[in-house]
């Protein structure tokens, strides 16, 4: 069954457009890990998708720094950064300035791992892409951006009374 069947079967103005987005985006994040996960071999969407972060930074990243960036918990990122480590994909090293902070690099097989996947990626990138503007992406973006900036607005508000996130 196609997309377009079950669309045809939900009636989205019952829920609103806010709702019914919200449910997109988890199923496509649900679509895309799927897919994702079964075109890598030894490894998650997650870490995958982790270990790229990691090279986002201009200095190897802490903990916290990756928590902040995922918009996951300290204990998440510190699970995932555990497993890359423990597989030799991460190594952690003391910060030079304070010693209590452990940063993390990618290993160089992290390096081979992600260059191994770099052709595939891009090829799957412009077919997800494929009949997308470049403009509506941009405006996807932005839109993104500014629901994280409200999410994470919301966590910091603390809605003990209010649990209907």
């Amino acid at each position: 069954m196609g997309m377009d069947d079950v669309f045809a079967r939900i009636d989205a103005e019952q829920i609103g457009e806010n709702y019914f987005l919200i449910g997109l985006i988890n199923r496509f994040n649900n679509s895309f890990q799927a897919a994702a996960d079964a075109l890598l071999d030894e490894l998650s969407w997650k870490q995958v998708f982790f270990m790229n972060c990691v090279a986002l930074f201009p200095e190897p990243p802490t903990i916290k720094d990756m928590a902040s960036l995922l918009g996951c918990s300290h204990q998440n990122a510190k699970q995932v950064s555990s497993k890359l480590e423990a597989a030799g994909y991460l190594q952690f090293q003391r910060d030079a300035a304070d010693g209590r902070k452990r940063r993390m690099a990618l290993t160089e097989k992290a390096v081979r791992f992600r260059s191994r996947y770099e052709a595939a990626s891009e090829q799957a990138m412009r077919r997800l892409f494929a009949n997308i503007p470049d403009d509506a992406v941009r405006n996807m973006v932005q839109t993104f951006v500014r629901l994280i900036e409200n999410v994470d607005a919301m966590k910091g508000e603390g809605h003990e009374d209010d649990r209907g996130l």
